[in-house]
């Protein structure tokens, strides 16, 4: 099943992305323009390896990816924020095309999941 194996990846890519985000969060908030947020992207970081082990632990459950795009959901309006006071920042810009990207990726993996064990989201009234 391609969602399994995207979902699977997706676990694996967050057990990256969190490990990235942990080791290199002083980096990563200068690459930002967000120096003192260091503390911060390592509680995402942590969120992160948290969601991966969570997918890799069950990698069919749609549940588990929709977790992510909450993430991802939090990561924008993180960098929505910064995005006010350096807006010419081509890192952050970066940023936020891959977490765009990412997220794409998490929706139609989680509709693809959900979609092959009959679980389907509520309906709009």
């Amino acid at each position: 099943m391609i969602f399994k194996k995207l979902s699977l990846g997706l676990g694996f890519f967050s057990l990256g992305l969190g490990t990235a985000e942990l080791l290199a969060s002083r980096r990563i908030g200068k690459a930002l323009e967000a120096e003192g947020s260091e503390g911060l992207i390592k509680i995402f970081g942590a969120r992160e390896m948290a969601a991966g082990a969570a997918i890799l632990q069950s990698p069919a459950h749609g549940t588990r990816i929709w977790n992510r795009v909450a993430g991802d959901a939090m990561d924008l309006a993180a960098l929505g924020a910064l995005a006010r006071r350096a807006s010419r920042n081509k890192a952050l810009r970066a940023s936020v095309g891959f977490v765009v990207a990412a997220t794409a990726v998490d929706v139609i993996t989680a509709l693809g999941l959900d979609r092959k064990t009959g679980k389907t989201l509520p309906q709009q009234s």
